[in-house]
């Protein structure tokens, strides 16, 4: 057996002396006796410890199942680590000051000793069964969705009645005495990830964002000691995966519960895999103890109704309710740009006293991810987050995008060993990656469809995105790496053939592979493509075609039976639906239309008068400013739809220069102005600058000057446009010093009297430009369980589609802050997962080929008719699966 670990014992003994020797700060009670007499022991930690009781409370319980050692060893570690490093630790003092921890390191002492001595895969209690069976799985027998069974072979046998155990009749009773309980942390064996408790909804509740908040600051306190990643994961709609565990028992009281699974090894080797596990945890556990105060009746109220008001191109006005008791308050603003990410110092974007805030300088076309919560100006606690606000900033004017999916039958994975059967892996459940020794290597291979996407389309920005399902096959530390490749789609005759697959070779590999220890289930993994990446997508347009290899190790070590990652599709029995579909978001430009035109009429503006057809600019005999003055109508660029200037550009061209004996310079500005006299363009402002002046330096050298419009100017041209108003530019001669009889004359006419000078040189795409109009007669109503949303289609030629999406807390006001239901041309779609008990609100845009989603047409959508929730029964997709579930 390994060498190293506590016997239960042994941490008997180490509590005891820990208690006599620091009696202030550490209780040690017994809350209950096993099958087999063995005392269930809790440990509490606290400054001035018989206050404990009195403070927010974190429950730590380790080792509910009797294999996962991890959770008996890192309880002693912590609580080692806590009295090494009080009083001298400042964070340690605070959490212990503010909050109390209360510990059990073992929740299954009979089971624990039976698996150390006796057969190490032990998983249950040690309860006679009376039918020559032994033990009852703890982690299904508590009482919150108890399924009876009277399988009492099984390891995950849930007991005759919910609670029948000592063990759980003993947590049971310690948490019903101690409301001060805030935060539950059941720590098991393995897969690297949190399992956050959920309510059997699968929708978002009210609690959602600070456990996953919670999960991802945990989360990123392991990765600065191991830089191993964690998954977050709440389980995949709509299948209901675990009954009567701990953990739903705790959230079902109010308390912030999750379940971590450490390691990827029951009982790994210790000095290796499992003082790692136990140090990358010490942190996490330390921070998680000083959040407890925040979830208590000590913080302030969660923020309410928090949403975005606006949304541009480059920035995302946020908004809340500002209640009278929050004077005493301020408000942390956090922005990520991927899901379930931290909310630290690192991404804390404002403090603000306000109740709202514009977030500046964002990305167009990308999502973010926006977190609030209050602060109590005196004492620094904190309030519970309020719900996730998600956006998806507006494209700039000469930008498109496009979401691809790939349809069923062009997704799937081929395996060595399965010939026959890979055909029927595409359009079904998951994607299994790596190798283990059942199915050999295997690959995913999707094939997205390019052809809806202009052949005209420039490549601008392009991110791969797939989630993560379930990594509990790969089962070996620091081994392999995952990654996804660009393959030639003339190269593979039949995407479903193995052979082919597994000899193509990679146009190129997409950034970063994804070693074992970053391997994380739950949380979105996005491949950003560099400009060479994205210009093999560009060569694809032409195929219409874009084929992707996703690849894992394919060989196991001695002694190893799996290095496999499973990932999400969105389609058959076991995917999530079509939110977890993986995607290919594109933004692009179109190649523009380039016109040339001449200028309408030229004049030349001095004091004395307007002439026509020349054009000079300067300073005349008495020194004062002659103004060159140029008209452009332009016609009606597109007859078919919006025009978006992306470039322009104005030509001038000196024909001579007299006079100037000193320096000067020449700028072009454009003025809203028609009126052709002295004093009016002399007093006129400018509305636009052209370019950078020109010096009468650089003329001289070359007479042809090109004269940029930036994006104000070309907005200002477009307005002009639009509008069908005449384009007016004053040339303005400056110095710095008087001159008098200096002066350029501009070009007007070629010299073979074909081409009329100056130029305006317009660049531009056809594209609409202002939002669709609102879905009308958007209704709700209820059809065999299920919440059905209709609506009417709009008669536009622009219409593409309609976006609907759900959030439980607030009105959508941008298509991605929710979950996507539904896009596509149907006038009705289900909502399949929701659960129709549940208040919330659907919003429903309308969008064009841009996409311009309209302003939303929302409602609220509740019904005090109680509609029985059916949950699916669990069914494996493969035999490793199946193992896995059944905790074999």
């Amino acid at each position: 057996m390994k060498k190293r670990y506590l016997s239960y014992q042994d941490t008997i003994d180490f509590l005891t002396e820990a208690m006599a020797k620091y009696p202030d700060l550490i209780r040690l009670q017994n809350i209950g006796d096993t099958h087999e007499g063995r005392p269930i022991m809790m440990v509490t930690i606290s400054q001035d410890v018989a206050y404990a009781d009195l403070k927010p409370a974190l429950l730590y319980t380790g080792t509910i199942h009797a294999r996962e050692w991890i959770g008996i060893e890192l309880a002693v570690n912590f609580i080692q680590y806590l009295l090494d490093n009080y009083p001298s630790n400042p964070e340690v003092v605070e959490a212990l000051t503010r909050n109390t921890l209360y510990i059990v390191p073992c929740l299954n002492p009979d089971g624990f000793e039976y698996s150390r001595n006796h057969f190490s895969f032990w998983r249950k209690n040690r309860r006679d069964n009376g039918d020559g069976t032994f033990g009852v799985d703890l982690n299904r027998n508590f009482g919150i969705n108890f399924r009876q069974s009277t399988n009492t072979q099984s390891n995950i046998y849930g007991g005759p009645a919910a609670f029948s155990e000592p063990e759980t009749q003993a947590i049971k009773q310690f948490v019903e005495l101690h409301n001060n309980i805030k935060i539950a942390l059941d720590y098991h064996s393995q897969g690297n990830v949190f399992f956050p408790a959920h309510k059997f909804n699968h929708e978002a509740e009210i609690e959602g964002t600070d456990l996953n908040i919670l999960c991802a600051n945990m989360a990123k306190e392991i990765h600065k000691v191991t830089r191993r990643q964690y998954g977050i994961h709440r389980g995949k709609p709509p299948a209901n995966l675990i009954h009567g565990s701990g953990r739903e028992y705790y959230y079902d009281r109010g308390i912030l519960s999750t379940v971590v699974e450490v390691g990827s090894r029951n009982i790994p080797d210790y000095l290796i895999n499992m003082s790692q596990s136990v140090d990358e945890n010490i942190p996490a556990l330390l921070y998680a103890l000083g959040t407890a105060i925040n979830y208590s009746d000590l913080a302030p109220k969660r923020p309410e109704n928090f949403t975005v008001r606006d949304i541009s191109a480059n920035h995302a006005e946020l908004v809340w309710d500002h209640n009278p008791e929050d004077g005493g308050c301020y408000y942390q603003v956090y922005r990520n740009e991927a899901p379930k990410d931290p909310c630290t110092r690192d991404n804390l974007i404002a403090i603000t006293s306000q109740s709202e805030y514009t977030d500046k300088q964002l990305k167009s076309g990308h999502r973010y991810y926006y977190n609030l919560r209050k602060v109590n100006r005196v004492n620094r606690v904190k309030s519970p987050f309020a719900p996730e606000v998600k956006i998806k900033t507006n494209l700039e004017k000469d930008e498109f995008s496009f979401t691809l999916f790939p349809t069923p039958e062009k997704i799937g994975y081929t395996g060595e060993f399965l010939a026959t059967q890979n055909a029927e892996h595409f359009g079904n459940n998951s994607l299994f990656i790596g190798v283990n020794k059942t199915k050999g290597i295997c690959y995913g291979v999707i094939d997205y469809d390019m052809s809806r996407i202009p052949t005209d389309a420039q490549i601008k920005d392009a991110a791969f995105s797939l989630y993560p399902m379930n990594r509990v096959g790969a089962k070996i530390e620091n081994y392999g790496e995952w990654s996804v490749s660009i393959l030639d789609p003339d190269d593979i005759s039949d995407i479903t053939d193995f052979e082919q697959i597994h000899n193509a070779v990679a146009l190129q590999t997409l950034g970063d592979a994804i070693d074992s220890d970053q391997l994380t289930q739950g949380i979105w993994k996005s491949w950003r493509f560099s400009a060479l990446e994205k210009q093999l997508i560009q060569d694809q347009l032409e195929k219409g075609r874009l084929l992707l290899r996703l690849q894992g190790p394919d060989s196991l070590p001695q002694g190893h039976d799996s290095q496999m990652m499973q990932f999400d599709i969105g389609y058959g029995r076991f995917g999530g639906g079509i939110h977890y579909r993986p995607s290919l978001d594109i933004i692009y430009n179109r190649r523009p239309n380039e016109a040339t035109f001449n200028a309408t009429t030229c004049h030349t503006v001095s004091h004395i008068g307007v002439t026509q057809g020349e054009l000079q600019s300067g300073f005349d005999s008495n020194g004062q400013r002659i103004f060159g003055h140029v008209e452009f109508m332009l016609p009606q660029l597109s007859e078919r739809t919006d025009i978006v200037i992306t470039d322009a550009y104005f030509v001038l061209e000196s024909e001579a220069t007299n006079g100037i004996s000193q320096p000067m310079r020449f700028t072009v500005g454009m003025v809203d102005n028609d009126k052709l006299n002295y004093n009016s363009i002399k007093c006129s402002e400018l509305i636009e600058f052209l370019g950078y002046e020109v010096s009468s330096h650089e003329l001289v050298k070359t007479p042809r000057q090109t004269f940029m419009f930036d994006s104000s100017a070309r907005q200002h041209l477009e307005d002009l446009h639009d509008s069908g108003k005449p384009i007016n530019l004053i040339i303005r001669a400056t110095s710095a010093s008087r001159q008098q009889d200096a002066i350029v004359q501009w070009k007007t006419l070629s010299a073979d009297e074909t081409t009329v000078y100056p130029q305006l040189v317009v660049e531009y795409i056809e594209r609409r430009k202002q939002q669709m109009d609102s879905p009308d007669n958007v209704q709700a109503s209820l059809e065999d369980g299920l919440v059905k949303l209709t609506w009417d289609n709009p008669d536009s030629e622009d219409w593409v589609g309609t976006y609907v999406v759900r959030n439980s807390f607030h009105p959508p006001r941008s298509p991605f802050d929710g979950v996507k239901l539904y896009a596509g041309k149907d006038g009705y779609t289900l909502d399949r997962f929701g659960n129709t008990n549940i208040p919330k609100y659907y919003s429903v845009f309308n969008y064009d080929n841009v996409p311009n989603y309209s302003v939303p047409a929302t409602l609220k959508f509740s019904t005090d008719e109680v509609t029985p929730v059916i949950y699916d029964e669990f069914e494996a997709q493969d035999e490793m699966e199946q193992r896995y579930r059944e905790g074999d």
